[in-house]
């Protein structure tokens, strides 16, 4: 039997760079270079041990962003959210550090953690069950938790009883193998969010939900239950950045977290998750999250620009960000 080239199935390779999600860390290896050659103090191991594990609050808070946005949501409180998990805690450990010791951490960190799941909780009815856009819901919230955080500190601050310092210092301080214990937390959540985003059933409703809701819902799929969900999860994650954070400067103020939802919001634009919904780039918000610290850093070190325009900074790259949107798909 004569065999023709027609009869001979061709496969295809596609080897085309998806430059949607190559860009965060590309931008990321840029903003690198541009620091090493701008300061020599940038480039040093404590210097680079420093700005990643600060950037583990953002990251993780963030991730936890990645999955409300990418339902087609928005959460504005979670700055807030996170003053007021974090006097909370602190009230709670020291509440029982005068009979339980160094235990007094386990409690308020589970206590942290139903706290931050609770509010995400709330945001998440007020959006599903009384259908407010979740923008005005909360904006809302947002008043209610940095107002709770102000009224428990009296306008002051809400410092960690003495004791507990020392033992609770590694939570921030520490290091295994010589990786920060945050950064440590950081890769954890990262790891697991992405399993449940791109591997689970839920991360593909998630999905499904955020590009088209009215489609979802007639192909069976909760709408309500997906999004009240995934501001359960951004709860969970604000509780654990939390927990991470307290140890480092030991006390919750009324200006706890404030604009932080600025960065998160744009650690997560950066890295490729759609602000209107229905993709997700995990590993690409944790490369946004470094990205905007690395600059803050960088502002700090240099005397090109001052620091206090940060926010402004943050605010510009938002700005293109979304500009790159609307460009590269």
């Amino acid at each position: 039997m004569t065999t023709t080239t027609t009869d001979i199935p061709v496969v295809r390779t596609s080897w085309r760079i998806s430059w949607a999600a190559m860009g965060p860390f590309l931008a990321l290896a840029l903003v690198l270079v541009a620091g090493v050659l701008l300061g020599s103090n940038f480039a040093t191991g404590t210097n680079i041990a420093n700005v990643v594990t600060r950037c583990a609050f953002i990251a993780i808070i963030a991730i936890g962003a990645t999955f409300v946005i990418s339902s087609g949501c928005l959460d504005l409180s979670v700055g807030s959210m996170m003053a007021f998990v974090t006097g909370i805690m602190i009230i709670i450990m020291n509440h029982f550090a005068p009979t339980m010791g160094a235990n007094a951490i386990f409690i308020g960190a589970v206590a942290g953690v139903f706290v931050g799941i609770a509010c995400g909780l709330l945001n998440g009815l007020i959006v599903t069950v009384g259908k407010i856009e979740p923008f005005i819901a909360t904006l809302g919230t947002m008043g209610i938790f940095r107002a709770l955080i102000t009224w428990m500190s009296d306008g002051g601050s809400i410092p960690i009883n003495r004791a507990l310092r020392e033992p609770y210092r590694p939570v921030y301080f520490g290091d295994v193998f010589g990786i920060p214990i945050p950064v440590l937390i950081t890769l954890i959540v990262a790891l697991v969010a992405a399993f449940v985003l791109y591997r689970s059933t839920y991360g593909r409703h998630c999905a499904a939900v955020g590009s088209n809701a009215e489609v979802a819902r007639f192909s069976g799929i909760s709408v309500m239950r997906v999004r009240t969900l995934a501001f359960v999860i951004q709860g969970l994650c604000v509780a654990i950045a939390a927990i991470c954070y307290i140890p480092r400067l030991g006390a919750a103020t009324p200006t706890t977290g404030l604009l932080w939802e600025l960065q998160v919001i744009t650690a997560v634009v950066i890295g490729g998750t759609m602000l209107r919904g229905g993709k997700a780039r995990v590993w690409g918000t944790v490369a946004g999250a470094l990205i905007l610290e690395v600059i803050a850093n960088l502002m700090v070190l240099s005397n090109m620009v001052s620091e206090y325009l940060v926010a402004a900074v943050q605010g510009v790259i938002i700005i293109l960000a979304m500009l790159a949107h609307r460009f590269i798909k």
